[in-house]
């Protein structure tokens, strides 16, 4: 795919020049526009990007799932010369990796509603467009392999979004998609004595569903895979436990801060029980299990006739 596949974009960081290996012949459609000027200082994510306790939290999941992440990502056969999308590209750590294994023959477009930390990045085949997935268009069969972690759960044009990352894979293209269940296995003291359910913890689940979150996606995803005729489907659960001065509780301090005064202001929590619950963190007894990731992921049938389309 060549440089300027996606005409009407804006582009926010550095974009190769080299010409992929695959279709080069191929001419994209005009599919492809950034997200525009009057919602680019605006996330309706509740996890705002430009939150002081972002590059906390992004530094906290890289270490926490991308080696989960990458292994699915090799599982699909990614290789040289393929083009990769990366959805909601975050701190682009996985969008660096997918670089990095395309090779100066395959293409890797990372996006994000606020691309602040893709910006930065500067390598030869990657791409940085601001993007909206629930509501900018993508070009159609573009992609080998395209990618989403935690970014469906929190758009309420979820199904829209899916439908649409499905529509840019090539023919026989993989779409890995990541998202949190953090509804089937809250803090029980009764099963695993020393658990606890934090007030804050309980709150925030309140706050991220009244704003249009839906916590069990991770475990739908296998089944929306299907309805969308994927075929070569799989899914995998990953959850931990977590304990005073873990990554797990450094994001769930970092998550707590940055939707603090929004929970306060909402009247979910009060400040004292707020206070309370993040000294808790530090209790050298508290313990909780994370939320659980589910990772799925099918391939775009080649054509009707493929024999796993049954």
């Amino acid at each position: 795919m060549a440089q300027g596949a996606f005409p009407g974009g804006t582009r926010e960081g550095h974009t190769g020049r080299a010409t992929a290996s695959r279709d080069t012949s191929r001419r994209e459609p005009a599919g492809y526009t950034a997200t525009s000027d009057r919602r680019s200082g605006y996330s309706g994510y509740l996890l705002d990007n430009g939150a002081q306790e972002a590059p906390a939290r992004f530094a906290v999941i890289s270490a926490l799932f991308d080696s989960g992440t990458i292994r699915h990502l090799e599982a699909c056969g990614v290789e040289r010369g393929w083009h990769c999308l990366e959805v909601g590209g975050g701190s682009g750590s996985i969008a660096r990796w997918l670089a990095d294994r395309v090779g100066p023959t395959g293409r890797v477009l990372a996006t994000d509603i606020d691309p602040r930390f893709l910006q930065p990045l500067n390598i030869q085949n990657l791409e940085v467009r601001r993007h909206d997935i629930a509501t900018d268009p993508l070009p159609e069969a573009a992609f080998d392999l395209v990618h989403a972690r935690l970014v469906l759960m929190h758009l309420p044009e979820r199904e829209t979004a899916l439908a649409r990352m499905i529509s840019a894979l090539k023919p026989g293209g993989w779409l890995v998609v990541e998202e949190y269940d953090s509804s089937s296995m809250p803090p029980d003291p009764a099963v695993s004595p020393g658990e606890v359910l934090l007030q804050t913890q309980v709150a925030m689940m309140r706050f991220l569903e009244d704003g249009g979150v839906d916590r069990r996606y991770g475990r739908r995803l296998f089944g929306r895979l299907r309805a969308h005729g994927l075929v070569s489907i799989g899914g995998e659960a990953r959850a931990f436990m977590w304990q005073r001065g873990s990554p797990g509780v450094a994001l769930v301090r970092a998550t707590y801060e940055l939707l603090r005064g929004a929970m306060i202001d909402g009247n979910y929590i009060t400040p004292q029980q707020f206070e309370e619950d993040v000294a808790r963190l530090e209790d050298p007894d508290f313990l909780m299990p994370s939320s659980i990731l589910w990772s799925a992921w099918g391939r775009r049938p080649w054509q009707r006739s493929d024999p796993e389309a049954a």
